[in-house]
């Protein structure tokens, strides 16, 4: 059996949540909705940040919350991988200390290599000497994507990874999370606000509004036939 996450959220308030989302390994899903939408409520709730009043998280097989059999798992026994969208480093350690942070209950030696790989892998190998003051606003989300993955997550969540850069670094960006998405086997969640990024890097689309789960389908059928009004609206299309 093909074990990915399985999400469903419920509550009335403070924040409203109505939310159905399910990812097979190797998915990418683009959760995309306006501002103030509960898109990073969602991510905060998969990570436990945020404990919803109702619903189930499921990953790998592993249940990660649960309202009616009480089982709320720790966020520090979740294997997640998440980049905030302030990339939230320290800022007083180098990049490859940042990246070697998430890695403390590993070996001195095996944080030095696994860090070495994964700023390469990010293509910032060069750059693990430098404080994050001393790099580029999208170096410092690679930094920051780096030591999500040097947790070997089980899901990876990335929370408006592409609004805060010029086109130039968000087309680079765009590049480097399909080279992830081909190579780990792992769900990706991503918020956005742009049905391009949905277009560029997302096997699946989820609209969200209000709260609610409105649409998920497969990215470019429910990017060009949107089912619902709300759906149209949010795919930027004339309602």
């Amino acid at each position: 059996m093909v074990e990915g996450i399985s999400i469903s959220l419920g509550q009335t308030g403070p924040i409203a949540l109505d939310v159905a989302i399910s990812l097979v390994p190797g998915q990418t899903l683009a959760l995309v909705g306006p501002s103030g939408a509960g898109k990073t409520t969602v991510l905060r709730s998969i990570a436990g940040l945020y404990r919803p009043r109702q619903g189930r998280i499921v990953c790998d097989g592993e249940i990660w919350f649960d309202d009616h059999a009480g089982v709320d798992r720790p966020a520090k026994d979740r294997r997640v991988g998440l980049v905030f969208q302030s990339y939230a480093l320290f800022p007083h350690l180098t990049a490859a200390a940042n990246v070697a942070e998430a890695m403390l209950d590993s070996s001195p030696e095996t944080r030095k290599e696994r860090t070495r790989t994964l700023l390469e892998r990010v293509h910032l190998g060069d750059f693990g000497k430098r404080l994050p003051s001393a790099l580029s606003g999208g170096q410092q989300q690679r930094v920051a994507l780096a030591r999500a993955l040097a947790r070997d997550p089980k899901v990876l969540l990335l929370d408006e990874p592409f609004s805060a850069v010029d086109q130039p670094t968000r087309r680079s960006l765009h590049r480097l999370l399909s080279e992830i998405r081909t190579s780990t086997p792992m769900p990706i969640i991503f918020v956005s606000h742009d049905v391009e990024d949905a277009a560029r890097c997302a096997d699946q689309v989820c609209f969200i509004s209000a709260g609610r789960t409105v649409e998920q389908g497969a990215t470019r059928p429910t990017l060009d036939n949107p089912e619902s009004r709300l759906s149209r609206w949010l795919a930027d299309e004339d309602p």
